[in-house]
C-alpha cells in the first residue's frame, strides 16, 4: 500500500483542534476587518455589521473547507491552505456602494456590491483553465503596482477611523487608542518570532479593545447591538434583496479578481514548496475554480471575494504541519463563529480609532508588499518607471479629491471614484501599451533561474562560469551547450543566444549528443513519483496526469521496448495540448525508426525540451515576444 503524503495524513483529534484553532487566531484579524471597514465606510447599523461578520466567517469556513477538501479532483487545490477576504477588494467595494446610493452608503448599497462580487466570481470559475495564458499581462511591474495603490489609498479610510470620526470621545483619546494600538503592534512583530509575530495585528485590536472597555469608552450603541445578538443564527441567502447588477461595478471587482488569482497562484506554489507537493497547472486550475465559487458563494451569502490568506501560508512554514485536514478543521471552526452573533458583536464593539491603528498597519504591509513586488521587474527601464508612477499618481488624485468623479458621465463615475480601481486600470493599460502593443523599443531582456533580470548587454559581459549558471534551468546535469553557446557571444539579443543553444546541441559530436539524451528521463520515469518531482521543469508530467491505467501500462511498455532497441531512453517534449493517445501514437510509431533515424528524432525532442525551457526564462522578461508567440499558438 503506497504511503500517504504528509499533506494527507490527519492527526489526532485533539492536536487537530489545537492546530486548527491557531491557524483561525492568525487568520481572524485580516478576516473581521475588512466588512468592519466597509460597513464603517458605508454607514451601515451595528445589527447589519455583526451580520457581515457573521456572514465573512461563516463563509471564510466554506470556502477553506473547499479548498482543502475539494470538490471532485477539479475544484480545491486539497493543500493546507485558508480562505479569507481579500483587502484588494475593500476599495472597490465601498466605491460600488457609493456610486450607486449617491454617497450616501446604507444598506441600499449592499445589492449592488453583491451582484458585481456573483459575477466575478462566476468569472474566475470559467477563467481558471486559461489564466496561465493570461499572465503575461501581469507580471510584477502591474501586481506590484496594484498592491501599491490598494495600499495607499486605503490609508485614508485607516486614517478617518484613526482619529475616530465614529467615536464621541475626546480626539486626544481617539489617537491615543490609534498610535497605542500601533505601537503594540510594532512591538510584538520586534520581540516576538514564530506564531506570536503572525498574530501581531490581532493582539493590536485585543489590547485596544480591552483599555477601552476598563476606561468605559466603548460606544453604547454598538454595546447595545451586541445585547440584542441572538445565540445562533445563520445567514440566509441575499439577506439585503435581490442583487443587483452594474456593468462599471462588475468590472471593477473582476479587475479584484484578475489580481487575487495571481497571488492565489503565488501562494499556492509557494504552499507546495513548504510541503514538499510538486505544483502542476492542474492545481493552479483548481485552486482558482475554489476561488471562483467561493466568490460566488460570498456574494450569494452576503460575504464578501475570497483567496488564500498569505499569513496562513507563513504559519504553515513556521509550524511544518503540512496536513491539509488542519486547514479544514480551522473552516470548521469558522463556520462555528459564524453562527454566533455574539461573537460578532464582540468584534463590533471594536473602537474606530482601535481600528484605525490595526488597519493603518495592514494597508501600509500592502502596499510594502506592491514595492518589493515592483523590485522584480528591470528598474532601469523607464517603461516600467512610467507604469508605476502614472497609476500611482492617478490614484492618488482621486483619493485626494474625489469629487473629481462628478466632471464624468454617470457611468464612468465608479472608475474615478475609487483610487486604487483607477490605478489598476492605468496599470493593467500602460502595461499593454508599452510592452503589447506595436514594435519594441526596449532591450531585449532574460530571467535566469532565480528570477533576476537581465539585459542582453549583461549577459554578454558574463564570464563562462556565470552565463552556465544563469541558465542552468535550460539543461538536467549536461551543461556543455551552454558553454559552447557562450563562446559564440556577443548576441543582439534573446533570440540569437536561443539560435546559438540550439546550434550547439546539434553541431556536436555524436558522444556528446548521445551523453546528452541519456540525461534525460524516459516516459516509464515520468510515470514515477520520484521521477516527476525529479524532472519538475518539464511539463511532460502534466499531460500524464489524465492517463488511465491502462494508457499508463502502455506508456510504460513502451518506453521499456525502445530502450531494448535503442539503448536510449524514450524522450519526448510534450505541449500541454498533448494527450496519451498522442504519446502512446507517437512513441509506437518511433519504435519503427533505423537507430540512425532515431537518434535524430531523440536529439531534436532534446532540443525542444531546451527550446521550452529556455522560453520559460524568457516570457516574463519579454511579453512581446510571449504575446507573438500565444498568437500564432492560437492560429
Amino acid at each position: 500500500m503506497a504511503q500517504k503524503h504528509s499533506v494527507d495524513l490527519v492527526p489526532p483529534a485533539p492536536k487537530l483542534a489545537v492546530l486548527s484553532l491557531q491557524h483561525v487566531l492568525a487568520f481572524y484579524a485580516g478576516a473581521v476587518i475588512v466588512p468592519l471597514l466597509i460597513a464603517s465606510s458605508l454607514n451601515l447599523d451595528a445589527q447589519t455589521t455583526i451580520h457581515l461578520i457573521n456572514a465573512d466567517l461563516f463563509t471564510c469556513g466554506i470556502a477553506t473547507i473547499i479548498q482543502s477538501v475539494g470538490i471532485t479532483k477539479h475544484v480545491g487545490v486539497r493543500l493546507p491552505i485558508i480562505q479569507g477576504v481579500t483587502t484588494t477588494a475593500v476599495a472597490p467595494i465601498i466605491a460600488i456602494g457609493l456610486a450607486v446610493t449617491g454617497g450616501e452608503g446604507g444598506n441600499a448599497a449592499l445589492p449592488a456590491i453583491y451582484g458585481a462580487i456573483i459575477v466575478s466570481g462566476l468569472f474566475t470559475f470559467l477563467a481558471a483553465p486559461y489564466f496561465t495564458k493570461l499572465l503575461r499581462f501581469f507580471p510584477p511591474v502591474v501586481t506590484g503596482t496594484v498592491l501599491l495603490v490598494m495600499g495607499t489609498s486605503l490609508l485614508a479610510v485607516s486614517a478617518n477611523d484613526f482619529v475616530g470620526y465614529a467615536e464621541g470621545v475626546p480626539s486626544g483619546r481617539n489617537l491615543a487608542y490609534g498610535f497605542g494600538t500601533l505601537l503594540v503592534i510594532v512591538l510584538v512583530q520586534r520581540f516576538f518570532k514564530g506564531f506570536l509575530g503572525t498574530i501581531a495585528v490581532l493582539v493590536g485590536l485585543v489590547g485596544g479593545t480591552l483599555v477601552a472597555v476598563f476606561s468605559g469608552d466603548l460606544d453604547s450603541a454598538k454595546i447595545q447591538a451586541f445585547h440584542d445578538a441572538g445565540a445562533v443564527s445563520v445567514t440566509t441567502p441575499f439577506y439585503f434583496g435581490i442583487p443587483v447588477f452594474t456593468l462599471t461595478g462588475c468590472i471593477s471587482m473582476i479587475i479584484v479578481m484578475a489580481i487575487t488569482m495571481v497571488e492565489t497562484t503565488g501562494d499556492v506554489f509557494a504552499t507546495g514548496e513548504i510541503v514538499g507537493k510538486r505544483i502542476t497547472k492542474s492545481h493552479i486550475t483548481a485552486a482558482l475554480r475554489a476561488d471562483g465559487i467561493s466568490t460566488l458563494l460570498g456574494g450569494v451569502l452576503n460575504s464578501f471575494p475570497y483567496t488564500c490568506f498569505a499569513q496562513n501560508v507563513g504559519l504553515v512554514r513556521i509550524t511544518r504541519v503540512k496536513s491539509r485536514w488542519v486547514a479544514t478543521g480551522a473552516g470548521c471552526i469558522m463556520i462555528l463563529l459564524g453562527v454566533l452573533p455574539k461573537a460578532g458583536g464582540i468584534v463590533n464593539m471594536i473602537p474606530s480609532p482601535v481600528l484605525g491603528g490595526a488597519s493603518l498597519a495592514m494597508f501600509a504591509n500592502v502596499a510594502w508588499v506592491g514595492l518589493q513586488t515592483i523590485a522584480k521587474a528591470d528598474m532601469k527601464d523607464n517603461r516600467n518607471a512610467v507604469i508605476v508612477t502614472t497609476a500611482l499618481g492617478l490614484a492618488m488624485l482621486v483619493t485626494f479629491k474625489p469629487t473629481i468623479s462628478e466632471v464624468f458621465p454617470a457611468w464612468a463615475q465608479i472608475f474615478f471614484s475609487s483610487g486604487m480601481t483607477i490605478g489598476a486600470i492605468t496599470a493593467i493599460l500602460l502595461n499593454l501599451l508599452f510592452f503589447h502593443v506595436g514594435r519594441q523599443s526596449g532591450e531585449d531582456v532574460v530571467v535566469d533561474e532565480r528570477g533576476k533580470l537581465l539585459g542582453i548587454d549583461a549577459v554578454n559581459a558574463m564570464s563562462r562560469d556565470e552565463f552556465v549558471d544563469a541558465f542552468a534551468a535550460v539543461f538536467n546535469t549536461q551543461q556543455w551547450p551552454l558553454e559552447h553557446a557562450w563562446e559564440h557571444r556577443p548576441f543582439a539579443h534573446a533570440a540569437e543566444l536561443r539560435t546559438a543553444i540550439q546550434e550547439a546541441i546539434l553541431t556536436a559530436d555524436s558522444v556528446r549528443q548521445e551523453s546528452l539524451i541519456q540525461d534525460y528521463p524516459d516516459m516509464a520515469q515520468l510515470l514515477g513519483i520520484n521521477g516527476a518531482q525529479a524532472v519538475s521543469r518539464d511539463i511532460g508530467s502534466i499531460a500524464l496526469e489524465g492517463a488511465s491505467d491502462e494508457q499508463l501500462e502502455q506508456i510504460s511498455e513502451i518506453s521499456e521496448q525502445y530502450r531494448a532497441r535503442f539503448s536510449m531512453p524514450f524522450v519526448g517534449y510534450l505541449s500541454p495540448l498533448d494527450t496519451p493517445e498522442r504519446i502512446i501514437e507517437d512513441g509506437v510509431r518511433r519504435l519503427d525508426n533505423s537507430s540512425v533515424q532515431e537518434h535524430v528524432v531523440a536529439l531534436s525532442q532534446v532540443v525542444e525540451i531546451s527550446n521550452d525551457r529556455f522560453d520559460m526564462l524568457v516570457d516574463g522578461a519579454n511579453p512581446v515576444r510571449a504575446a507573438w508567440q500565444a498568437k500564432f499558438s492560437e492560429n
